[in-house]
């Protein structure tokens, strides 16, 4: 290689010899085409830079530079005693205060660090005892810091060696590139591993400290470049792999709660992915169990309240809170003393325990022990969505057991604002009375049109009572939406998963009760109505409310939980409005995880 020209010589340097080739080939180029090829190489402006990075890093190397000395902190101090005994002029004045800066004194202090120490690398001397038919060994060492190595290992069941089972995305073997899939381990700091158990060796492992000495037979299979997971999950379930007893090894699992966001880095392995939470500043991956895995093992532990129907005690039930002949508003708890009407108020249909077999929703002919079996609650594939401006309001759905208080925090919404918040019209079969309107109380249809959108369904929710039907449907949530409103829809559970569609991107809020001990103190002057008898008489809470308010409560959670995007414990009427009126509000204007199929359909 021709020497580098600093400038003031006669060297020719290998950027000037670059530029030059062309021409001094140009004798010994047959066509104008090959000519034009070899100017368009050459005169590449990237090739040009790479060539100047070369000779400059060359030239330095030749300097062989070193500090011009490694205690300059020193220096400093020696100067600033010697100038102390002469004169103080302006200019000595303005030196030692320099000098006695203690940004300065640090600059110093870490010159001097930097200049006392040895930067080139040190490898590790190549071991006397490698195995001559070996065809190559990789001797590889890793500095360990706090982290772990990110690697997991196994023994082969047929050759019983000691191989890597896989490689955690953004870890530390990850990031350093040295250590693949299938690589065979022969030692760990000098340590023989072949007859040795995996957890011995990750015992060694994590009693090691510092740099860390191994000796590898490569894998002969290439493995697949993976570029980083741009698929994000919700979770559906609580995870700890400490608990897990199938994870192949613990201290690589990642735990998360029902409802986070996890970013999937691998799903090489069809029985564990990798992955990290949302977010998290950390590359390192964890193993959690993949959908298929979870699926299928959660369908066979599977509790039998999960896979049975929404019951409660044959004593009541908390479905018998609607629709008395007077369509009196139930009480349920809080304040009712406003007396304000409001057209089309009512709340969805709970038919009590004799009229509770004829409760039907449109999705009956969907609902069976096993489909409701196979839908096991795992992952869902979700994406970030934020409403815009001309888009219509995303449908709020409320769900709660009968007396926790969600009519009456609905009714609070209404009144808070009745141009922003909607509810829907009620169908119904019975015949309208004098001071009710057509499409204000209810929508007043004959039974054969009822039964004819039955079929098509076309309701939500429907039901029989005292021989005439009533129904919620899907029309009447559209049209609220259609005028630009958020529409309050309350439902029973099992509903709730059909109504998760791209149409209405439904936001889920779930009414939960309170410990027993604060529902007796807070409902002790309360009311709840109840369809038992003809009149739909408001009468006081008793202990066995409360017992099956909780009881109902814990069952749509363990059931439908996971459908849940929101729960707000109405422990406090007042305090559970206003964290109701800032989730709705947040829901407007901030950024939520929605599942992937709402907006790639």
């Amino acid at each position: 290689m021709p020497a580098l020209s600093t400038g003031s010589g006669n060297d020719t340097g290998l950027y000037e010899l670059l530029v030059a080739l062309p021409a001094q080939l140009q004798p010994h180029v047959d066509s104008q085409e090959d000519l034009t090829f070899l100017w368009d190489v050459f005169g590449e402006k990237s090739l040009h830079s790479l060539v100047k990075i070369h000779e400059k890093l060359h030239y330095y190397e030749k300097q062989n530079p070193v500090p011009v000395l490694q205690g300059a902190a020193a220096l400093a101090n020696d100067l600033a005693e010697e100038l102390q005994n002469k004169p103080l002029n302006s200019e000595i004045r303005e030196l030692l205060k320099l000098l006695s800066k203690p940004n300065v004194k640090a600059l110093l202090s870490v010159h001097d660090t930097v200049a006392q120490k040895n930067y080139d690398p040190v490898l590790p001397p190549m071991p006397d005892d490698i195995d001559d038919e070996e065809d190559s060994v990789k001797i590889i060492r890793l500095v360990k810091n706090r982290e772990p190595l990110g690697a997991t290992i196994k023994k082969d069941e047929q050759t019983g060696a000691i191989v890597v089972a896989r490689i955690m995305r953004g870890g530390a073997a990850d990031r350093s590139g040295l250590i693949h899939v299938g690589d065979e381990l022969r030692e760990v700091n000098g340590i023989l591993v072949e007859d040795k158990r995996p957890e011995e060796i990750i015992q060694i492992l994590a009693q090691s400290q510092g740099a860390i000495t191994f000796k590898i037979i490569p894998s002969i299979k290439e493995e697949t470049p993976s570029k980083e997971g741009k698929m994000f999950i919700k979770a559906l379930f609580d995870y700890d792999p400490n608990e897990d007893k199938a994870i192949p090894c613990k201290e690589a699992g990642l735990s998360f709660k029902k409802g986070d966001i996890l970013q999937i880095m691998s799903q090489d392995d069809a029985t564990w992915w990798q992955a990290k939470h949302e977010g998290d500043a950390n590359p390192r991956a964890g193993l959690i169990p993949s959908k298929h895995f979870q699926e299928r093992r959660l369908a066979l532990r599977r509790p039998e309240i999960l896979v049975q129907p929404l019951k409660v005690s044959n004593r009541k039930s908390y479905e018998e809170t609607v629709e008395s002949e007077e369509i009196k508003e139930d009480a349920e708890y809080g304040d009712i003393s406003s007396g304000t009407y409001l057209a089309g108020f009512r709340r969805s249909f709970r038919l009590s325990r004799k009229d509770k077999k004829t409760n039907k929703s449109m999705y009956e002919c969907k609902r069976s022990d096993q489909y409701d079996t196979a839908d096991v609650p795992t992952y869902e594939e979700v994406t970030p969505y934020r409403r815009q401006t001309n888009e219509k309001y995303r449908l709020v759905v409320l769900v709660g057991p009968v007396g926790v208080g969600l009519n009456e925090l609905k009714r609070k919404l209404l009144i808070s604002d009745t141009q922003h918040y909607g509810v829907t019209v009620p169908h119904t079969t019975r015949p309208r009375r004098s001071q009710e309107s057509d499409g204000v109380e209810y929508i007043f249809i004959s039974k054969h049109l009822f039964e004819t959108d039955v079929q098509n369904n076309k309701f939500i929710e429907y039901g029989e009572y005292k021989n005439n039907y009533y129904g919620t449907s899907i029309d009447s949530v559209r049209s609220v939406l259609a005028k630009n409103k958020v529409c309050l829809l309350d439902v029973q559970p099992h509903t709730v998963k059909h109504l998760r569609t791209l149409e209405f991107k439904p936001f889920v809020i779930f009414i939960k009760p309170p410990s027993i001990e604060r529902l007796r103190e807070t409902r002790k002057n309360a009311k709840i109505i109840s369809s038992r008898d003809d009149q739909g008489a408001a009468k006081p809470f008793t202990e066995d409310d409360f017992q099956e308010m909780i009881k109902s409560a814990q069952i749509m959670e363990s059931q439908y939980g996971h459908l849940f995007d929101k729960t707000i414990v109405n422990d406090d009427l007042a305090v559970a409005f206003n964290e109701l009126k800032t989730t709705f509000d947040k829901l407007e204007t901030d950024t939520h995880w929605v599942p992937v199929s709402w907006l790639h359909s």
